[in-house]
């Protein structure tokens, strides 16, 4: 495990405290049940005669609890990373004779140049719009910042040189769930190492640009890899949910991510007439393709997605499990590899070179 670059990459933070999330989580504004409360169920609040039970605050709180449970691990193992680089250079600076700040000066300090004040200048001016001050009265502090920033890099540059001679391994258990995605559209290595299953809407802008990281990750790991297709449409489109059982009606006849690729490259065009144009263009039998269509063959099956991605918390899309590992909306690509590299090494699979 790199440190250095976990460090720099990680993308999930707890971006406020514990009580302000779960206060944000308890107050959704949706209506309770009106189901009472069973026998082994504890009542956790009353209104008037009404009882809310344990059992229907979780299922409430469920996918709201799922993303905080996943924060909360990036965090504690942000900490470790952090304790373990700071516990590696205490040791290089004792084998060096040194005290922890002549070694930090030796080895960081002194091979940082500091930031000019032409460089505070170009920096205000490129975020004139967040900076309401003057510059006069703003520079030393610019100066200072980009100074920290270079201080930081040098850092943790020092701090993967010495991962190289004394590797860290988190033994920290990362949330993980099964996902019943077996007889869902897949590609990649049938018997990959690691399984990515994705949650996602064809009209979902964001899931568009998801599958561009996609693209690289399938370019990158090739086989090691198997990328599982499950639909959640969400309300919001109006086209979505026809389109999820147009693409299953594609994977009938066995082109299913040549349809995939169709409806994203084609987000603003997703209307009835338009999916049916698409099967053609591709050489489907039309009739066969229409009929399944028409007679929503295979909506029931988008529907148990759906019903899928809300038992594991699923909230919006995309949202990806690796290997049964949360990993949601938009990511840039180190935060799949860092995941992915984990998995493959948990499977003593080495990762594969790039193609």
């Amino acid at each position: 495990m790199k440190l250095g670059r976990s460090v720099q990459h990680r993308n999930f933070f707890l971006s406020a405290g514990l009580a302000a999330v779960l206060a944000a989580i308890l107050f959704t504004g949706a209506s309770p049940s009106r189901a009472f409360a069973g026998a082994d169920d504890k009542v956790v609040a009353t209104v008037g005669d009404h009882q809310i039970t344990e059992s229907q605050l979780d299922a409430r709180i469920k996918p709201q609890m799922a993303s905080l449970e996943s924060k909360i691990y990036d965090l504690k193992r942000q900490a470790l990373e952090m304790m373990a680089g700071e516990f590696l250079i205490e040791q290089a600076a004792q084998r060096a004779n040194l005290s922890l700040a002549d070694y930090l000066k030796k080895e960081v300090g002194d091979k940082v140049t500091p930031a000019t004040e032409a460089e505070a200048r170009k920096y205000y001016d490129d975020h004139k719009q967040q900076i309401t001050q003057p510059y006069d009265k703003v520079k030393i502090r610019i100066i200072s910042g980009l100074t920290q920033q270079r201080v930081e890099v040098q850092r943790a540059k020092l701090v993967t040189s010495l991962l190289e001679k004394s590797p860290v391994k988190i033994l920290l258990p990362a949330p993980r769930v099964q996902v019943a995605s077996a007889g869902h559209p897949e590609s990649g290595g049938k018997d990959a190492p690691v399984t990515i299953v994705e949650f996602a809407d064809f009209q979902c802008p964001f899931c568009r640009r998801a599958e561009d990281v996609l693209k690289d990750l399938r370019a990158k790991y090739g086989d090691k890899i198997k990328l599982v297709y499950m639909d959640f449409p969400l309300p919001m489109h109006d086209h979505a949910l026809d389109a999820a059982k147009a693409a299953l009606c594609a994977d009938e006849q066995g082109k299913f991510w040549a349809y995939h690729d169709d409806l994203y490259a084609n987000q603003s065009k997703l209307a009835p007439a338009d999916l049916k144009a698409y099967a053609k263009q591709l050489g489907l039998d039309t009739a066969k393709f229409n009929a399944c269509f028409d007679k929503a063959k295979f909506e029931a099956h988008v529907r148990r997605d759906l019903a899928e991605g809300s038992r594991l918390g699923v909230d919006g899309t995309p949202s990806f499990f690796i290997d049964g590992r949360p990993l949601i909306g938009v990511q840039p690509l180190p935060a799949f590899e860092q995941i992915i590299d984990e998995e493959l090494a948990a499977s003593g699979q080495a990762r594969a070179a790039p193609h």
